[in-house]
């Protein structure tokens, strides 16, 4: 019982966090309506897309990358809820979230849960908007979409979390972001299709391939058209595994008394 109600209490204290922070939603909804709209209308004549699953006919670029971008909403989200893991630690909440009588893993799982429960409000809301101006995609698909989206939200929000562990000051973090954030989404499949990356370097493609977060844009993209993609999937569960297993040793609070100690 004590398990769920720590876990509700993370939940709501996010959720409050995210309600008052009123620009954080109109900010995460920017971005990505700023390559759908403008973007997008540059690119439509450059790539041509060919028919690839899980599509049965040929699109337009936008409808290629709604699902990327619903993916840049999830890994923006990730980070910047990692950061206020960082703000929290530096105020000294978080060492007391770690002290109270409940497994680590179970706090910090409840904290990425609610970071991937946000994302997915934002997501939902995104496609709501590109719905409005003709990027529809099957009705049933914005409802199989949801676990792929927690997923990925998942993954996403432990990779930030992972990051949060080792970085000890709030101007560092935001540095690491943009080296993070940028490589990996520009370096996958959210923008353009694998086979176009190939094109231009093979090297590039075999990095865009073993991209993490390419396997969540591409679990999001099939979800959307009803398709399974187990092979997306299982390197999302194993990404956000790695990055679970990492955030968890980071939080150590023994490993951390012992850094201060050597300092």
């Amino acid at each position: 019982m004590i398990w769920w109600l720590a876990f509700r209490a993370i939940l709501h204290r996010e959720a409050l966090r995210f309600l008052g922070q009123r620009g954080r939603l109109v900010a995460a909804l920017v971005r990505p309506l700023v390559w759908l709209l403008v973007f997008a209308a540059g690119f439509r004549a450059a790539l041509g897309l060919s028919i690839i699953p899980p599509y049965q006919t040929y699109i337009t670029y936008e409808i290629y990358i709604t699902p990327g971008l619903c993916g840049m909403i999830c890994l923006f989200n990730g980070m910047q809820s990692s950061l206020s893991l960082v703000y929290d630690r530096e105020m000294g909440s978080m060492r007391l979230l770690l002290t109270a009588p409940l497994p680590r893993w179970w706090l910090l799982l409840a904290k990425v849960t609610a970071g991937a429960m946000i994302s997915l409000l934002q997501c939902a809301a995104f496609l709501a908007i590109a719905a409005g101006v003709g990027i529809h995609m099957p009705w049933q698909g914005y409802i199989v979409a949801i676990p792929a989206i927690l997923l990925a939200g998942l993954m996403l929000g432990a990779l930030g979390l992972m990051l949060s562990s080792f970085i000890r000051q709030l101007e560092n973090f935001a540095g690491v972001m943009n080296f993070v954030i940028f490589p990996m989404f520009f370096l996958s499949s959210a923008l353009y299709p694998l086979w176009k990356m190939k094109e231009a370097s093979p090297l590039l493609a075999q990095i865009c391939a073993v991209n993490p977060f390419t396997h969540a844009v591409e679990l999001i993209r099939f979800a959307l058209y009803l398709q399974p993609n187990l092979a997306a999937a299982g390197w999302v569960l194993l990404a956000l595994m790695v990055f679970g297993a990492a955030a968890l040793w980071g939080y150590d609070p023994a490993r951390g008394m012992q850094a201060r100690k050597g300092s």
